[in-house]
């Protein structure tokens, strides 16, 4: 009897326990696919998405960028704003891709962007359909 009861109270331990350390571990989140769309070349608002953008990929998200319009004046901000500059080569520097829309280039006359790849209406429609999260600056 004396058994039966040192057994009982063993095994009520055991799966107490377990059911507590199973409880208490949080979910941790999946990494995701953020697709961000760049059209303004207010300095303040451009180097924010690009900060959002740095925290992301740190999270262990996929992020990529689009400029459109205005937005490819990235790639002339980054020459005079030393800020701006961090932000873009950390993003490049961390696996991030930045494409430029290629008509708002030419209208810039921008022919060889050095922060963005020459991409197309395309490229933007694939960043829009591939990605679970597509945010607009």
């Amino acid at each position: 009897m004396k058994k039966q009861f040192v057994f009982l109270v063993i095994l009520t331990v055991v799966f107490t326990s377990s059911i507590y350390a199973k409880s208490s571990k949080e979910p941790k989140e999946q990494p995701t696919t953020i697709g961000m769309v760049i059209y303004s070349n207010d300095t303040e608002t451009v180097w924010n998405a690009l900060r959002l953008a740095n925290y992301s990929k740190n999270q262990g998200d996929t992020v990529s960028i689009f400029l459109l319009g205005k937005g490819v004046e990235l790639d002339s901000m980054v020459k005079t704003d030393k800020d701006m500059k961090e932000q873009a080569d950390k993003f490049l520097e961390n696996g991030g891709v930045i494409l430029g829309c290629g008509t708002c280039l030419q209208s810039r006359k921008n022919n060889e962007p050095e922060v963005c790849k020459y991409s197309s209406l395309a490229d933007l429609y694939e960043l829009i359909r591939k990605n679970k999260i597509v945010l607009t600056f």
